[in-house]
């Protein structure tokens, strides 16, 4: 009964993780959609993580490198570890709303490559801005629509 009464106070905004501290489990590790999952909270997550998570879901479209296997699990999998990789690999990063898992077994599987973080990447994000301007104006405009509809709607 008080696990229930947790789980019931976690806010919906831990999709959108804080910065926090890097937690390195011994080796490489990549972020993967927990199998227990529901499918609605799966979606929001993905949902999330293509949009103003900002990671790069093009992979898993249609005709992608990582669209088949075609299911929710596998497109969230993909998209929840992208995410990961581009954010310091912190455990943080790696929680969707309790959605996801890390995982030290490589998800990657035939024409489809998890990324992950290497020392020269680290090196590489501090040498250059983080998103091109084009999508950091998108994301702008996104939240901007979202505080508009919120406004409106009070």
């Amino acid at each position: 009964m008080v696990q229930e009464k947790e789980d019931a106070t976690i806010p919906i905004t831990t999709l959108s993780p804080p910065e926090g501290n890097t937690t390195f489990l011994g080796g490489t590790t990549w972020c993967v959609a927990r199998a227990g999952a529901r499918q609605f909270d799966l979606q929001n997550a993905l949902d999330w993580a293509c949009g103003l998570g900002m990671a790069d879901c093009r992979p898993i479209q249609t005709g992608g490198p990582c669209f088949e296997p075609n299911t929710l699990l596998s497109h969230a999998s993909f998209a929840f570890n992208t995410y990961y990789q581009q954010n310091g690999n912190s455990d943080i990063a790696c929680n969707f709303g309790g959605t996801a898992m890390l995982t030290k077994i490589n998800p990657s599987h035939e024409k489809c490559i998890y990324v992950t973080s290497s020392p020269r990447i680290e090196n590489m994000k501090s040498e250059a801005p983080p998103f091109p301007k084009e999508r950091l104006s998108i994301m702008w405009w996104k939240i901007a629509m979202i505080l508009l509809l919120l406004y409106s709607g009070s």
